[in-house]
This record gives structure tokens, C-alpha cells and sequence, in this order.
């Protein structure tokens, strides 16, 4: 009789705990994606990002992290929509809110199934695990391209052939040497799209990324006023965006989210900006109770909300802007005059 290698074994319980994608790197061998890294962080374009510099060290290696690292199983669990992630940008009353963040927090979900598959890895083998999502210092884009789940496109976003864009990422390192899959190539070609979409022109080059000009930086890590070079190119985003990923050719091939706490809640697929600038921190804890959003808090988001009142060009919304005008969050005063200022100079709404 046969007796399948741990491999086998490991992949089929990552496949009964719901995961989706699937494939081991070599932790230990040598990569360059630490170098990358460095001159990105080197060159500022972190933005206000301060833990990529002060774990720099960290993440330049998963062996940096943990020298007994041997393999990493990659895992990835789809999140593709069901719908047109951009059809949104053309409701100028309405606001639009990243894909990953319309459902549960990935999180918390992700990581439940990682601690139950690695359980069952150190109590079937003897072996040191440990768990992560991409709130540790790990680099799992290019470890999940080692892995072949897919290749960093030119967006720098992972790039899957069966999953599109849509794939959360996961890993359990262990100091368990597994068989290495081949890692996967880039399937990118000559083609630009992701780069040619982006509303605020965040690629300097394929392949590199300037986080400062990156609406999903602006509108979730950046924490103080938006620069005004950037605020009109922001639309009705209010968190996050995902014009580089929706028009990539590979979504083709992605179907929709299986799992459902990463379907689109009903109250985020299309909220009102009427609705969402009234937010008070109770209210906005509430709204977003399980999910990613919650995070920024909320002057933060009360102030992307503003930002899509500005660039909404409809006068209706003016009053709900002018009722923060004294607000105690200095970065919403702000944003509440700039929306003003925009509204009574009668701009006409910005559409893709």
C-alpha cells in the first residue's frame, strides 16, 4: 500500500479547512525579494507606513523572522466579486467601498482556518508551525509566487490563472522540509492595463509601486489631510480601490466568492454619502462591527466621505458637508470646506 507523502496530506486538509489555492516555497532559499524592499523603503515610497522601516530587517527573509523556517505552505482563499467592482464609480451620490472590505474582515477569518490547519500539521508530523496573515512581517506575495499561486503583476498584486486579482493570502511557515512547487512565471506580457487605469498615476514603472500616490494608501494609512493634487482623483472612493485589480484580463477566469462572510454585505455595496457623512464614532462602529473599515476610525473615513461630497457635484449634499464644519476632528473641518469649496464652484460629478 502507498502512503501518501505529507505534502499530499497537508493539501488535502488545506482544502477541507476551505482554502482555495495551494503550494509550498522553500522559506530558507536566497531571493531578492528583501532587496526590493529595501530600496522601496529606501526611496520614501512607503509614505507614513513607519513599521516597513522598523521591521525592515524582519521582512527581508522568512528566515530573518524565524531561522528555523524551512518551508512555507501557501494558502489562498477567493474573494471575487459579484459584480462589476467599478460600476459604482459612475453613481456620484453613492460611495464605493474596496471589495476585500465589503464583507467580514479576512482576518479573522483567514486566520481561524490557518490555526486549525496548523494544528493538524504539528499534531500529525511533530513539527514547529506558525500562522500568518499579512498583519505579520512576512512578505507573502513573493513567497506565494515562489509557491506558484500566481505572479506579482505589474501592479505589484499577486495575479492568479484560476482566481484573477481576488485572492486573500495566507501562510504557515514550518521547519518541516516539504517538496517545493515551481514557482509561477509572469503571464503579464505587454499587456498595461493596470497601470494605465490608475486615477492618480501610482506606478512609477512596471513592477514598482509609489505608496504615497496609491489611493488605498491615501484613504486607509495616510492620516492626515488628503494632499490636493490627489483629491479629485479620488472620486467617490472612500476606502481603498480597485481599479488595477478589476481590469486585469486574468478575472476572466475568477468566479465569485464561495465563502460567505466575504460576500458583499447589502448596507456597503452601494451606500449613500448622504448617509455615511452623519456617522458619529457609535454609529461608525456599529456600520462596520466585523470589518476591516472599522480600523481607520472615524474622522478618518467621515473625511474620505467628504472628500466624494466634494467631487460629487451635487449641490443637495452641501448642507450634511456644512454641519461639519465644526467638527472636532481637525482633518474633517478640512475636508468639509474643501467639499464646499467644490460643491459652490458647481463642478461637474467626477466619473471614470
Amino acid at each position: 500500500m502507498t502512503v501518501p507523502d505529507p505534502k499530499s496530506l497537508i493539501r488535502a486538509e488545506a482544502l477541507a479547512q476551505g482554502f482555495e489555492a495551494f503550494g509550498v516555497a522553500d522559506a530558507a532559499a536566497p531571493w531578492p525579494a528583501g532587496a526590493r524592499l529595501a530600496e522601496f523603503v529606501a526611496a520614501g515610497r512607503h509614505g507614513e507606513m513607519a513599521w516597513m522601516e522598523t521591521t525592515l530587517e524582519r521582512r527581508a527573509h522568512p528566515t530573518a523572522m524565524w531561522p528555523a523556517a524551512r518551508s512555507a505552505i501557501m494558502l489562498g482563499m477567493n474573494y471575487g466579486p459579484d459584480h462589476d467592482p467599478m460600476a459604482g464609480l459612475a453613481d456620484p451620490e453613492g460611495a464605493l467601498i474596496s471589495v476585500y472590505a465589503q464583507g467580514d474582515d479576512y482576518h479573522e477569518v483567514v486566520k481561524r482556518r490557518l490555526k486549525r490547519l496548523a494544528g493538524a500539521i504539528a499534531a500529525r508530523f511533530g513539527c514547529e508551525v506558525k500562522v500568518f496573515v499579512d498583519t505579520a512581517p512576512l512578505m507573502e506575495k513573493p513567497l506565494a509566487q515562489a509557491a506558484g499561486l500566481g505572479w506579482q503583476g505589474k501592479h505589484t498584486n499577486l495575479v492568479s490563472r484560476v482566481h484573477g486579482s481576488w485572492l486573500f493570502l495566507g501562510s504557515v511557515l514550518t521547519d518541516m522540509v516539504l517538496e517545493p512547487d515551481a514557482a509561477e512565471i509572469d503571464h503579464c506580457g505587454s499587456c498595461r492595463a493596470c497601470l494605465d487605469i490608475c486615477p492618480t498615476n501610482a506606478f512609477p514603472a512596471p513592477y514598482q509601486l509609489d505608496a504615497r500616490k496609491c489611493i488605498s494608501y491615501l484613504t486607509i494609512e495616510y492620516s492626515g489631510p488628503v494632499p490636493l493634487e490627489f483629491r479629485q482623483a479620488l472620486g467617490n472612493r472612500i476606502y481603498g480601490c480597485d481599479d488595477c485589480l478589476a481590469v486585469c484580463p486574468w478575472n476572466k477566469f475568477a468566479a465569485s466568492a464561495s465563502e460567505a462572510a466575504f460576500h458583499a454585505r447589502e448596507t456597503l455595496k452601494n451606500p449613500r454619502l448622504a448617509d455615511l457623512v452623519q456617522l458619529d464614532d457609535p454609529s461608525f462602529r456599529a456600520l462596520f462591527s466585523k470589518s476591516p473599515v472599522k480600523r481607520i476610525g472615524r474622522d478618518r473615513f467621515v473625511r474620505n466621505v467628504l472628500y466624494a461630497i466634494g467631487n460629487s457635484g451635487e449641490p443637495a449634499l452641501a448642507e450634511a458637508a456644512r454641519g461639519l464644519l465644526d467638527d472636532p476632528a481637525p482633518v474633517v473641518r478640512d475636508a468639509a470646506e474643501w467639499a464646499l469649496s467644490r460643491l459652490s464652484s458647481a463642478s461637474p460629478p467626477v466619473l471614470p
